[in-house]
């Protein structure tokens, strides 16, 4: 096992994964099961992007994830499941279990015609059918494309139909706190759009009526009652697609981030057991949804891959009580806990009343995710949900990424707030200026980027490989930029500093400024809209939407009604994570001569920083910013 335990390991395998990464990576991929060995590890190019791991060899992630724990782990708890209510009795699925039911559910997809190479999209909440589907895909060869269940019909109508999806796997309703979301209404609407999708298969969570169109739409627990519980996995190219992702971007559409088979699990397996310092029999919980990366990564793949115990959880931290986690954790005897800084956060200004009547003893190491954690959420977590002897494992990476690329190892690394520390084995950033210029030495801030390939790295965008080489690989050439503003300190540690492009970090998620410009412009009053982000005490980044609206709809409605159609556009293009926070009417926007909307200005307005807005003779209209001045949302 490739196991780092103190400072001195991580030392060595960091110096011997930047001397020779095929050596080192090709050491770590030893330990799985492999139908065929590599022939040659890594093949790559920055300049004209591609990358590739692990040529020729042949597998299947599920083997690894499941069939090769079942003769020593077979009575083991791979997923315990704790649904919504928490009067409802959770379940633990066993690894032989998940073997039986993710077996079960690949012979429902295939008996439905999905077979090698098909794409099928998952709209579900974190129930266990979720995590059986995932796999179910994985081990027919089929590239499963996860949909977070709280996108409207209109933004999942457009992955299904980017990624030409032959198949839809949804429930009736989900449960979510005290409310029930209609994810099968939503698929419907979404499907009049998408005539690819052949067949969509519907779990009964809820029992609550929906319409089943004939020929269509067939209920899971009728398929699954109809088929064997054995299932032999298809042997699988180590580069073949995974499965696709999608991600804002600066740009309006969204991008189907592809990861493969063979590298990505190579790198989740590794980094999980590093990095949380997971131990046999420990209980592991990651409380984010499998529609992100981080539910793939650390939920499903690298828990499962490492013959662990993954903890799932269907509600919300708040529902029926702010002491939702810290029940679970107490419950389970949770040892690894990782969550986002936003729900710390949110949990944080609840008090300790709900936080101290737990029982937390049983935690070693808790993770944040998502986004960078501001120093006062950070020492109350220490404080007093690790109560001092829990050390914090603040994770750096993106959907792109695969897996955690900046990270202190627990009990490994010497922590300190608000800094990601150090760079994972494999992993080597560079700080670059704006001109490509590296910034070497410590006390220095930059463009983070990173100048060699990762086995979990993203190999393209479907169907638009110059996307996803103009996005990452053209802006620095011969590095991967991230896209994220970071400071190098005198330790050597690395802090990420957020964005530097278009794109906005809301609890952790990632919203393309373009992408919510586009909804808001949708809607009739409006004439042109400019996104930026603010610093929000719970979010993290809230958004903050500067809208120009014809007069005749300004004559006809109020302020807030039309603030109100605004926020429901959005709400009905991308879905409810994308409502903006503050929306300010204004009669112009700061445009350069050129016509370039100078954002700067707007940022700052939003901050709440309006004392130097800098140089303004370059714009169009200079009296526009003290209107925007005057308007501000405070």
């Amino acid at each position: 096992m490739s196991r780092i335990k103190n400072l001195e390991d991580y030392s060595v395998a960091y110096r011997e994964s930047v001397e020779d990464p095929s050596k080192f990576w090709g050491n770590v991929a030893e330990e799985f099961t492999w139908k065929k060995k590599w022939d040659q590890v890594l093949d790559w190019n920055f300049e004209d992007y591609y990358c590739k791991w692990f040529i020729g060899g042949k597998l299947n992630i599920t083997e690894n994830c499941i069939d090769r724990h079942l003769e020593t782990k077979a009575d083991q708890a791979a997923i315990i499941w704790q649904p919504n209510d928490p009067h409802e009795a959770p379940i633990t699925f066993t690894y032989a279990d998940v073997h039986r039911e993710v077996c079960k559910m690949a012979n429902v997809l295939k008996s439905y015609g999905v077979k090698k190479g098909d794409r099928v999209c998952l709209y579900m909440q974190m129930v266990p059918e979720l995590a059986f589907s995932v796999l179910a895909c994985a081990r027919i060869g089929a590239i499963h494309s996860v949909i977070f269940a709280g996108f409207s019909s209109h933004a999942l109508a457009s992955r299904i139909e980017d990624a030409n999806a032959k198949m839809v796997i949804t429930a009736d309703t989900a449960y979510r706190g005290a409310k029930q979301i209609p994810l099968k209404e939503v698929v419907d609407e979404s499907l009049n759009a998408c005539p690819s999708v052949e067949t969509c298969l519907v779990l009964k969570r809820t029992g609550e009526e929906i319409y089943m169109k004939e020929g269509r739409d067939v209920w899971l627990h009728e398929a699954l009652e109809q088929v064997s519980t054995e299932n032999e996995a298809e042997v699988m190219d180590s580069e073949d697609p995974l499965f696709i992702l999608y991600t804002s971007g600066s740009t309006g559409k969204p991008k189907g981030v592809v990861h493969t088979t063979g590298g990505y699990m190579v790198y989740t397996k590794y980094t999980f057991e590093n990095v949380f310092q997971y131990d046999e029999g420990d209980t592991y919980w990651c409380t984010a949804d499998i529609g992100w990366i981080t539910g793939h990564s650390y939920i499903v793949y690298g828990p499962l891959l490492a013959g662990g115990t993954t903890l799932m959880f269907e509600g919300i931290p708040t529902w029926p009580d702010a002491g939702r986690f810290w029940k679970i954790i107490s419950k389970f005897k949770v040892n690894q806990f990782y969550t986002a800084p936003t729900a710390i956060r949110a949990l944080m200004a609840q008090g300790l009343e709900n936080v101290d009547i737990h029982d937390l003893s049983s935690l070693k190491v808790l993770g944040t995710v998502g986004e960078p954690i501001n120093s006062e959420a950070w020492q109350w977590y220490y404080e007093h949900i690790g109560k001092r002897k829990c050390p914090i494992v603040d994770t750096w990476w993106q959907t792109e990424t695969g897996g955690m690329m900046i990270s202190p190892i627990a009990g490994v690394t010497p922590t300190k707030p608000t800094y990601a520390t150090l760079p994972l084995p494999g992993i080597q950033p560079a700080l670059l200026d704006s001109e490509g210029k590296e910034i070497d030495g410590r006390g220095v801030e930059g463009n983070l980027c990173i100048k060699h390939p990762w086995p979990s790295i993203l190999r393209t965008t479907w169907g638009d490989h110059e996307r996803c080489k103009f996005t990452y690989f053209s802006t620095y050439k011969g590095y991967y930029f991230t896209g994220d503003g970071c400071r190098r300190d005198e330790d050597g540690y690395y802090r990420i500093l957020g964005r530097v492009d278009d794109v906005i970090n809301v609890s952790g998620h990632r919203l393309g400024t373009a992408e919510i410009e586009n909804a808001i412009n949708l809607y009739s009053a409006v004439i042109e809209s400019a996104v930026v982000g603010y610093p929000h005490e719970i979010k993290g980044q809230g958004t903050y939407a500067y809208v120009i609206c014809d007069p005749v709809a300004i004559e006809e409605y109020s302020m807030e009604e039309l603030k109100k159609g605004i926020s429901s556009m959005v709400v009905k293009e991308i879905g409810p994570i994308a409502r903006p926070d503050k929306i300010q009417i204004v009669r112009g926007l700061p445009k350069t001569r050129s016509g370039k909307i100078m954002r700067r200005i707007l940022r700052k307005v939003a901050e709440g920083d309006t004392s130097n807005l800098g140089d303004t003779s370059t714009l169009l209209d200079p009296s526009i910013v003290e209107s925007i001045k005057e308007g501000a949302i405070s």
